[in-house]
């Protein structure tokens, strides 16, 4: 379980921004199963939104719904979930299990949403958790890739040539 302990782990301030550190760790041949994103669903009340299931593909609505629409398309593993102090949060990869485990697990540890739990579980120490937590929280997105030391090493190169405002390997 090597893998589910090395992570790298970027944050960004646009959806798009976010989208196109995807589109690069993709072009450099990053395994999609290995790539998680998470944000907030900001939306409108004249926005019509609305998410549903497609076999394995959900599928979005909205005044984001183009940027998760393709983010799903690349991701394996999406949920919507209304988490307390986030709001309604957006999430693809294989983070979603994480995220799944720690809330029927109840493995919320001391302090950590449900996000940082799963954050937790996969590695991550928890003050860099709790700074991962307060960039969802404003609004901005993070990505996580995990995998051996070598590829999470890699995709931190690939991403530190992106817009990300901070990267970090976690091992």
């Amino acid at each position: 379980m090597t893998e589910k302990t090395n992570a790298m782990v970027a944050v960004y301030n646009s959806h798009v921004e976010a989208e196109a550190g995807i589109k690069e760790l993709q072009k450099a041949g990053f395994a999609m199963k290995k790539l998680s994103i998470v944000g907030k669903d900001y939306h409108t009340d004249e926005s019509v939104v609305g998410y549903y299931n497609t076999g394995d593909r959900m599928k979005y609505w909205g005044k984001l719904g183009a940027f998760w629409g393709g983010i799903w398309g690349l991701l394996f593993g999406s949920a919507f979930f209304m988490i307390p102090g986030f709001g309604p949060i957006l999430v693809a990869g294989p983070l979603v299990a994480w995220l799944v485990g720690a809330l029927e697990g109840a493995v919320v540890v001391g302090g950590l949403s449900a996000i940082g739990a799963a954050l937790y579980s996969i590695g991550i120490p928890k003050d860099s958790v709790v700074k991962y937590e307060t960039a969802i929280k404003a609004g901005k997105y993070i990505i996580v890739a995990h995998g051996t030391a070598d590829e999470v090493a890699n995709a931190k190169k690939i991403i530190d040539d992106t817009e990300a405002i901070e990267s970090a390997v976690h091992q």
